[in-house]
């Protein structure tokens, strides 16, 4: 017999901070994370749903690197992204924090303490790369070469992008550092280790006998790693970004971003409920449950659980449903890649379509094996179904009510075989839905509730009360009477999962917030006599041409995608020979400094030209420059340039620009920003 429990503490995995969302992250975390919590609160149960971004680790200072700006540029600008376009899609966390706020800060280093001042570590030297010339150690991201495997430039210390093949930083061939271009050498440094290897027979008594009922992926996942061995991992790294370790000599190392960020669900719940967040992390009648991707499953189900044994006093996750990757037309979601649907895009581009998207991914949810979206899809299931199904059925009561019976519920008469067929049907699918969710069956859940809108549609169909009013306007009372219960149970049921249509169909209803209790989906909600409010429709037609423009963009992104690589293919291609020789006080006359671009815009009907807002430190000004086809807009505002300011100004476009940015330009013809390495004020010179 399962365990009842006071609350339920739902976590969901932190997005990291240096890009936006997509639909990956959507249907794998955020929508199966937010209907759970839903339906719980809907049930009565004591809830509270943590979220936040993570903000720390290699890629962030590689991005800011790349920007000319500093790493809390970038967080700050992807953190308000994500949490934007979380509200946009009804992700009802009940805090949203990040990993870069004094309360993680201290929280995550109190931590860390703790277990270092009761020998949970291990403390080890060993010789990682070191930049000679930028005196600092390099993450393997931070290492180029060419590829052993492949042949391809530009692979990192830890992948290829080209042939997807994982590496190490002593199997690059030519390998430099990205910071200054320098061969990396060895060097001895200090770290600690977490030593997972004492922790695993009890992870295997806690995970392998103790939670047979987790997900087949998740359990599997967790024995591999058990099967194979675990070994010490390492705590720290040496990077100046991040929560410091706080021990005596270890300045310049920071908190490895897999110890630091899983400490942001109980950071997160202290800064929201400073007086009460302990109930939620130590008291053993709290349900923890953790949402997250596959590729998180050995953080959350073997390392996080690991330190909070280590530390003592917590509560350890009952649950960790993850699901596997979703695909995107065919093809794996890859951020540098470009090739993704991104949730703040969506929102733009489909406003008040956060349902429909909802609806969708849950639908295709990923939950036993990897799935695809697909823009056909996404058109059929909201025509298909949400508006041919569901809304054809909400429309026709409410229009029908109106115009028989002044818009109040009428009285339900003597009742047929097929009335209490159809009404039995009710609790039916309301435990049935619940089964499914109280188990993370997400979109059985939603099939569950779909097929009570179906009942509704099919009953109103086979009863046609529009005909049988000519004759009968009792029967019609309880036709209609029977449909608007069912209305009703629906507007409740879908709350979880489409909770914006829900709103509004508790508008047409007239149902009351207290109103949406689990409990009351059920034969008898609205009253005879019960006044509805206006009919309007619960979901629109997505036409066939606003489907041709997504999956244009998608085909320019694949062109793009191919031009790319048939250019690094290709990369042979000699240099640009040098240019003749110039005095120095012909370079002196040059007014070269850094700027920093304000806002960004593309020139119509152009594909190249971009107008810039820049800030020179001595004056603002404004610059056209024929780099659109590299960068977008979005990418270009905040970044620090540098440019020519003494360039004689020229109309471009009916645009007088002020200036030139510097590109540097590859042998392909590819332009890439010339931008200051470390953050320099605006109207900083060079030469």
């Amino acid at each position: 017999m399962s365990k009842e429990f006071k609350r339920y503490l739902i976590t969901s995995a932190l997005p990291y901070a240096n890009g936006p969302l997509h639909i990956g992250h959507i249907a794998g975390v955020y929508v199966p994370a937010d209907i759970y919590a839903r339906y719980l609160r809907m049930c009565g149960r004591d809830v509270f749903f943590v979220g936040g971004s993570d903000e720390h680790g290699v890629p962030i200072t590689i991005k800011a690197r790349e920007a000319g700006c500093s790493p809390q540029d970038i967080v700050d600008k992807y953190h308000n992204i994500i949490k934007k376009s979380m509200e946009g899609l009804g992700i009802s966390f009940d805090v949203y924090s990040r990993t870069t706020s004094k309360t993680h800060h201290k929280t995550a280093s109190d931590f860390f303490e703790k277990l270092y001042k009761e020998g949970k570590f291990i403390e080890r030297e060993s010789e990682q790369y070191y930049d000679p010339q930028a005196e600092t150690f390099l993450a393997d991201r931070y290492i180029q070469g060419t590829c052993p495997k492949c042949g391809a430039q530009g692979a990192y210390g830890d992948q290829c992008e080209k042939c997807g093949c994982t590496l190490s930083p002593e199997e690059l061939l030519d390998p430099h550092s990205r910071l200054s271009g320098a061969t990396p050498i060895k060097k001895k440094t200090k770290h600690w280790y977490l030593p997972l290897d004492q922790y695993e027979g009890w992870l295997r008594e806690w995970i392998l006998e103790g939670h047979k009922e987790w997900k087949p992926n998740v359990y599997g996942q967790c024995k591999s790693w058990l099967d194979g061995g675990l070994q010490p991992r390492a705590v720290s790294r040496d990077l100046d970004w991040g929560v410091p370790v706080p021990v005596e000599g270890a300045e310049g190392k920071v908190l490895y971003v897999w110890f630091d960020a899983p400490i942001g669900y109980i950071s997160n719940t202290i800064e929201a409920l400073p007086d009460e967040w302990e109930k939620w992390w130590k008291d053993s009648d709290t349900k923890l449950v953790h949402f997250i991707g596959k590729d998180n499953i050995v953080f959350h189900c073997i390392v996080f659980p690991s330190m909070l044994k280590a530390h003592g006093g917590y509560i350890l996750p009952e649950n960790v449903p993850s699901n596997e990757f979703l695909n995107l037309e065919g093809d794996k979601i890859s951020t540098s890649r470009n090739w993704a649907v991104w949730a703040h895009e969506y929102l733009e581009d489909f406003p008040g379509g956060a349902d429909v998207l909802r609806y969708v991914l849950t639908a295709n949810a990923p939950e036993t094996k990897d799935n695809d979206f697909s823009w056909k899809d996404f058109q059929t299931r909201n025509n298909s179904e949400l508006v041919a199904i569901y809304g054809n059925f909400v429309n026709r009561a409410v229009v029908l009510t109106h115009k028989y019976f002044a818009g109040r519920v009428p009285a339900q008469g003597s009742l047929t075989d097929l009335d209490r067929e159809v009404l039995g049907q009710i609790p039916a699918l309301r435990e049935a839905i619940a089964d499914n969710l109280e188990h993370y069956h997400f979109r059985e859940a939603l099939r569950e509730a779909m097929n009570l809108a179906r009942v509704g549609n099919k009953y109103l169909t086979e009863t046609e009360p529009w005909k049988v009013a000519k004759t009968d306007l009792d029967r019609t009372a309880t036709i209609l009477n029977i449909s608007l219960q069912i209305c009703a149970a629906a507007a409740i049921a879908f709350a979880p999962f489409i909770p914006f249509s829900s709103e509004r169909l508790a508008k047409m209803l007239q149902l009351k917030p207290e109103d949406f209790k689990w409990s009351n989906i059920r034969e008898n909600i609205l009253p005879e006599g019960h006044q509805l409010g206006e009919a309007e429709l619960l979901f629109a037609k997505v036409e066939d041409s606003v489907i041709e423009a997504q999956l244009g963009r998608l085909a320019r992104i694949k062109a793009e995608n191919e031009a790319k690589a048939a250019a690094q293919a290709a990369s042979q291609t000699p240099v640009e020979p040098q240019k003749d020789e110039v005095t120095f006080d012909q370079f002196a006359q040059m007014d070269i400094r850094v700027a920093k671009v304000l806002a960004a815009e593309r020139v119509p009907k152009t594909d190249k030209l971009l107008k810039l807002s820049i800030d020179t430190g001595i004056d603002k000004r404004t610059i056209v420059s024929g780099i659109a086809q590299y960068y977008s807009p979005e990418e270009m505002v905040g970044r620090r340039i540098c440019m020519l300011a003494n360039l004689q100004p020229r109309t471009i476009r009916g645009i007088e620009s002020h200036g030139m940015i510097l590109m540097a330009k590859a042998p392909d013809g590819r332009l890439t920003l010339v931008s200051p390495v470390s953050e320099t004020p605006e109207g900083s010179t060079i030469g």
